[in-house]
């Protein structure tokens, strides 16, 4: 997404420059696709990656002395950031019951022309089962969130020390550090809202960060704007608690719809060409569901992949010296 990692990140100011500019191509990302879509968070997501392996190059040119505190407060990200996506992905894939019940609504409809009774009966009540996977995927998400994520504290820090003894602290690591915290925050409640649950009027989307001051003070704008951006969206749709994904709300809304349709069909009798037109779609956002949930996983699992190789480098690097 932004090149080589390790020809890029020279210097702790080019990571810092790093930051700026991958949050601001999320910024235009999140304009160019529907919000929260699964195309989006996927971009969030390979964001992620970048900037971890971009922090693991950094630190491993800044001559950082061994058996210093610096490897703790390493290491204690990468733990935070580790939990973090296996709450991600423990919520996606709890989402595989929800799709499988859409997807069996749709093969029990598709082909049909003119349903009888019993048929528009037996769907509306797996349709109303549907509805009922997607309570418990929600309070199940929800109390995931509350007793998971809470205690990682995914916050963006608006006291940011600014004295140089810290920023400069371990040759830039301590300021770097911090960097990448704030920033990570914000993409994995990004991720957290679309992918598992949300509250839309969380603090932390419409904290009164405004980025304009202290080191590094472009990736900090650009962090500013990018949660803002997101705020907005989050007043513009005055959305309930829940998963934001696009495609989970779209295929929540045609299954509605095709409920609707049905039960017209029971009142007044034929309406099978509407009906099909109804189960094409839900079947095309289902589709894109489960193949869109099923590669974040997969890139989720890269990234845990990613995690502990940096780790093991980092241990490494130390045990030789």
């Amino acid at each position: 997404m932004m090149g080589n990692p390790s020809s890029t990140t020279t210097s702790v100011n080019g990571f810092y420059t790093i930051l700026s500019r991958g949050l601001d191509d999320l910024d235009r990302a999140f304009v160019a696709h529907n919000f929260m879509s699964i195309q989006f968070l996927q971009r969030v997501i390979s964001s992620l990656r970048s900037f971890h392996s971009h922090l693991n190059i950094l630190v491993q040119k800044l001559h950082l002395p061994v058996g210093e505190k610096w490897l703790d407060e390493y290491m204690d990200e990468s733990s935070r950031l580790w939990e973090a996506c296996h709450v991600l992905k423990s919520g996606i894939s709890a989402m595989e019951n929800y799709y499988s019940a859409g997807t069996n609504i749709v093969s029990s409809l598709d082909g049909y022309y003119n349903l009888n009774p019993q048929i528009s009966r037996q769907v509306i009540r797996a349709i109303i089962g549907c509805r009922r996977e997607i309570v418990g995927l929600e309070e199940e998400n929800k109390n995931l969130v509350e007793t998971r994520i809470q205690a990682l504290s995914l916050r963006l820090d608006e006291n940011i020390s600014v004295e140089p003894k810290f920023i400069n602290g371990f040759n830039g690591f301590r300021g770097v550090l911090h960097a990448m915290k704030n920033v990570s925050s914000l993409l994995l409640m990004i991720l957290l809202s679309g992918l598992v649950y949300c509250w839309p009027k969380s603090s932390f989307f419409h904290g009164g960060h405004d980025g304009q001051a202290g080191f590094g003070s472009g990736f900090m704008v650009a962090t500013s704007r990018l949660r803002q951006r997101v705020a907005a969206e989050l007043n513009r749709i005055d959305g309930q608690p829940g998963i934001l994904m696009y495609e989970f709300r779209k295929a929540k809304a045609a299954t509605e719809e095709l409920k609707v349709e049905l039960e017209r069909v029971l009142e007044y009798e034929g309406g099978g060409e509407e009906i099909q037109e109804k189960v094409e779609s839900l079947k095309s956002w289902f589709g894109a569901l489960r193949c869109g949930t099923e590669s974040v996983v997969g890139q989720l699992d890269d990234f845990f992949d990613e995690i502990v190789e940096g780790r093991k480098k980092l241990l490494d690097m130390c045990t030789h010296k």
